[in-house]
């Protein structure tokens, strides 16, 4: 029989959490504090509750899915260029080497990283766009990714043991509040923010693309998460342009090299270092005002030169049609090929509730965003290039 229990005694020194008010800082988030959102049985139960939702992430399916997701690029054959799997754990390393020197809670910082861009569509902030572009053409709200990643993780991940992964308040809080996409000088937290307050934000994300830009995470580890999506993904780019010929390193703009380097390894350590120096022992994360200002240009300058550059969207009409082509079929259930069974199973994995709630627009939406970029063309071929017969047609 496998071993499932451990010794009483060694379970309450695991569990003993005194340690915490001596190492970690006043305004970290203490193991003690955390909250499931529904309550579950602790017993035997080695893991720390931060620490086990790390798990509990990686061993979902929507993190194995996270391999084959774009970041920036897509359509390039280049295995070097960051891939979303890739880009989370940058985040994650960033955000734990920030929060270890401020005292910040790692296991939290660690979970609220690795499932931030759960969420994501395929082909990226584009896909988003054109996802978001149908929910409000069929009057089903609209589509934000950061709320996306909260909605698979806390509904539409199951399992055959267990209904719902069921994370940390916390840890889902630090998710739908980590949009790196909106840069500000200072990050604060809002620790008297309820679990009602959270999913309150949650469902006006799914109807307003405006709501994320002022969310206030409960936690001083989502905001390390937060300020670090946008370290990991600044340099990074730049260097990603730089190998598939979009921009030259000389294009970068002088004064923002001057004061943050012109390299992704440089930009990373001026960032980490300037909010260390700047947030060490307060009660926010922030910036120096030069600092700032010079990663704000230089996010303006990647928005210009790389995300929105020409040569980058010059196949996005087909890509916008592929997804309109691919939903209306989901919409229709208009499927065949591996799309058709593939999309019966997550169906019968949700629950009649979720059918009661939602139009088929957004089931379709919470489908099509789940597929990796590779299954998504694969299923848009099956649905539209014709088949061979072969020999002769299939016997009845």
């Amino acid at each position: 029989m496998p071993i499932n229990t451990i010794d009483p005694k060694i379970l309450s020194e695991i569990r003993s959490y005194s340690s915490e008010e001596l190492t970690l800082s006043k305004n970290a988030a203490k193991n003690s504090s955390a909250v499931r959102y529904y309550h579950e049985s602790r017993e035997n139960e080695i893991r720390p509750p931060f620490f086990h939702d790390t798990d509990r992430i990686i061993h979902s399916k929507t993190y194995t899915r996270y391999i084959d997701k774009t970041q920036v690029f897509y359509l390039c054959e280049n295995d070097h260029l960051t891939h979303r799997v890739l880009h989370v754990q940058l985040v994650a390393k960033i955000a734990r080497s920030i929060g270890r020197v401020l005292r910040c809670n790692e296991d939290l910082i660690e979970a609220i990283a690795l499932g931030h861009d759960v969420g994501h569509t395929p082909f990226g902030h584009t896909g988003e766009k054109f996802v978001s572009d149908f929910l409000k053409e069929k009057n089903e709200g609209c589509f934000c990714h950061n709320a996306q990643s909260f909605r698979q993780l806390h509904e539409l991940e199951k399992t055959k043991s267990r209904n719902h992964i069921n994370l940390c308040v916390q840890t889902l809080d630090g998710i739908l509040c980590h949009n790196g996409e909106w840069l500000v000088e200072e990050y604060k937290n809002n620790p008297a923010k309820t679990k009602e307050e959270l999913f309150e934000e949650y469902q006006k994300c799914m109807v307003d693309e405006k709501t994320p830009i002022n969310l206030r995470p409960m936690t001083m580890e989502a905001c390390i998460v937060r300020v670090s999506d946008v370290i990991a993904y600044i340099g990074r780019d730049i260097e990603d342009a730089i190998a598939v010929n979009l921009v030259k390193k000389e294009e970068i703009p002088a004064d923002v090299c001057e004061i943050l380097g012109n390299s992704n390894k440089l930009i990373v350590n001026s960032l980490v270092l300037d909010i260390i120096n700047n947030s060490f022992g307060k009660n926010s994360i922030s910036f120096s005002k030069d600092v700032f200002n010079a990663l704000d240009k230089l996010k303006k300058w990647n928005y210009a030169n790389i995300y929105n550059s020409p040569k980058k969207m010059s196949e996005d009409d087909k890509i916008e049609a592929m997804f309109s082509y691919v939903l209306n079929a989901l919409v229709d259930e208009k499927l065949n090929g591996n799309i058709k069974p593939q999309y019966e199973n997550w169906k019968a994995e949700q629950s009649e509730e979720y059918f009661k709630t939602n139009g088929p627009a957004r089931i379709a939406a919470d489908y099509l965003s789940g597929m990796t970029d590779d299954f998504l063309m694969s299923s848009y071929k099956e649905l539209v290039v014709p088949k061979s017969f072969g020999f002769s047609f299939p016997i009845a």
